[in-house]
């Protein structure tokens, strides 16, 4: 890989390796600690992503006006003053207002990321997107591993850790990212030149295939949440619940070689993205049964499988839609998709636990993923229509 993509991989590890710290026990620490409703931790936990969701949005469009040098900036900052906030005031309401900011912040830092590693190592295709994946599992791995013993000591040393994490990323950026040179600003003769006619079909076939990305990730979050607090309620310690996530973070990074087999296996990317979200439902099948750790243990682990083939193929086919100097904007739909999945299922999930149970929930998941399936299978279907056939995105995969 470039000089440049492996300055953004080790970004990214950082980035997500100080936020582990504190993402997995959020809902934890909201009802727990603060002593409040799942619903209500559901609610904290919507306003964190509806603000990284606007974040994704605003990142996405300043990387095309600004470059992904500024963007990226501005979001660290905002995400750093956050967190240093939180290490001081994580009491309520401050947990709530700080944790929308730092959502909001982090939100710009994603698509910027991914845009600017597809700009940059465009022949590349989904390896740059993929690198970025693993190197955000690798800090998750690392993050939670230590988060969960930590938390178990202190909360506080949560906060400061994740505080002293995103100084080192703002470090890395302000002397590394300066280097990277990728212009986004968009030329109105190009996109003209694109074809709008064109362009709208294939912003639309990414609307149709975010709508089941989105789907997903509501599934998905119910670990970081309603799965979470029922892991308390059967005795599991955080210590081995932060465990599940360092597994987790441990198997993407080490299953790769296994994974680009499959994938070469399979050739379609829409085949590698059904696949997953069949992987998916065996997963919450799993986890619905589950009465002890080993069962949770096995379910993250079939989980992670899924993952690993769906999570890196959307932003590479998003990559692939993108016209010229549309690469942010397109970028940050795919991630403000999956983070409104991250916003909706948190209230999702409490809502469904508090009023009809766990098992409702797990069946109401297993719903979401088919609905996904279908949209994977149609989100390109006039796409054909027009001449941009699924086999140059296979070809760019």
């Amino acid at each position: 890989m470039p000089r440049s993509i492996w300055l953004l991989v080790i970004g990214m590890a950082v980035n997500i390796t100080g936020s582990s710290f504190l993402w997995p026990l959020n809902a934890i620490y909201i009802h727990e600690h603060l002593g409040k409703t799942l619903t209500v931790a559901g609610v904290v936990l919507l306003l964190n992503q509806a603000a990284s969701v606007l974040g994704n949005l605003v990142g996405g469009t300043i990387f095309d006006k600004l470059g992904g040098y500024r963007s990226m900036l501005l979001g660290i900052c905002i995400s750093f003053f956050a967190a240093l906030g939180l290490f001081f005031m994580h009491g309520w309401p401050h947990y709530v207002y700080l944790l929308i900011i730092l959502g909001f912040g982090s939100g710009i830092i994603v698509p910027a990321m991914y845009a600017m590693a597809g700009s940059v190592w465009p022949e590349g295709g989904r390896k740059s997107f993929n690198a970025l994946y693993v190197a955000s599992n690798l800090g998750v791995a690392i993050g939670s591993a230590l988060g969960g013993f930590v938390a178990a000591y202190s909360f506080d040393l949560t906060f400061m850790a994740n505080a002293i994490l995103f100084t080192i990323f703002f470090l890395i950026a302000v002397f590394g990212y300066r280097t990277i040179h990728v212009s986004g600003e968009i030329s109105t003769s190009v996109i003209k030149q694109a074809g709008q006619v064109k362009n709208y079909t294939k912003l639309t076939a990414l609307l149709i295939l975010c709508t089941g990305y989105m789907l997903c990730w509501v599934g998905y979050v119910q670990w970081q949440s309603t799965i979470a607090t029922y892991t308390q309620e059967l005795s599991i310690s955080l210590e081995q619940y932060s465990l599940l996530w360092t597994i987790n973070g441990a198997l993407i990074v080490l299953a790769q070689p296994l994974v680009s087999i499959a994938v070469k296996v399979m050739r379609s990317i829409k085949l590698q993205i059904i696949v997953g979200i069949l992987i998916f439902i065996i997963s919450f099948s799993v986890v619905g049964t589950a009465d002890d750790y080993a069962g949770f243990l096995t379910a993250m682990v079939i989980l992670t499988v899924g993952e690993m083939l769906v999570w890196p193929a959307v932003p590479t086919i998003a990559q692939s839609l993108a016209p010229k100097g549309r690469e942010g904007l397109y970028q940050g739909i795919v991630n403000s998709t999956a983070t409104c999945g991250r916003m909706l299922g948190p209230l999702f999930g409490g809502i469904m636990v508090d009023q009809f149970g766990m098992n409702a929930l797990f069946i109401a998941l297993g719903v979401l993923c088919i609905i996904s399936i279908v949209t994977t299978l149609i989100y390109d279907r006039n796409l054909k229509k027009t001449d941009v056939s699924s086999a140059s995105i296979n070809a760019q995969a």
